[in-house]
């Protein structure tokens, strides 16, 4: 394939990562420190900061399997220009892109109890719904990278058969 076909795609990456980047830069501590002002200033008694600081942790740590993702992602669109799409470097790939993402599923199954925890101090029961759309869309991803995955094995060995009757 030509050199470069892939670039767009490549941008896009770059770019969707740029907002995450952001909120771990920029919002994230903003909400830590006032998380812990609020404990200082209750003598550490508020559960409600301590719920909130876990929350904060949980984003903290699926940001380095989301940027692991990107990583990858951007590994098997350099495959696909290098005509190594069909190879079983790209199936690696594609099995690191589904952990990773079942990882960020899990660490957001582990913030639910908290979301519901301040669902139900706020009395906000979409808070909830909200707090399950990170866990929805990275399970999509898993399955989607599933299916890739084994359709790409099954096309390696078509392939593969393919090469040895000639």
């Amino acid at each position: 394939m030509k050199q470069g076909s892939t670039i767009f795609l490549k941008i896009a990456l770059v770019i969707m990562g740029l907002p995450v980047l952001a909120l771990c830069i920029f919002l994230l501590p903003k909400w830590v420190s006032e998380a812990v002002e609020v404990l200082q200033a209750s003598g550490g008694d508020s559960q409600l900061a301590y719920i909130v600081l876990g929350i904060l942790a949980i984003m903290y740590l699926s940001a380095i399997p989301y940027y692991f993702v990107l990583y990858q992602s951007y590994k098997l669109l350099s495959y696909i220009d290098k005509n190594k799409a069909f190879s079983d470097i790209s199936v690696v790939a594609l099995k690191k892109i589904k952990v990773c993402a079942l990882i960020i599923s899990g660490l957001y199954v582990l913030s639910l109890p908290l979301v519901f925890a301040i669902a139900e101090w706020d009395d906000a029961p979409g808070l909830v719904i909200i707090g399950a759309v990170p866990v929805g869309a990275s399970l999509v991803i898993a399955v989607f990278a599933a299916v890739l995955q084994r359709l790409l094995n099954e096309a390696i060995n078509i392939k593969s058969e393919n090469d040895l009757t000639v």
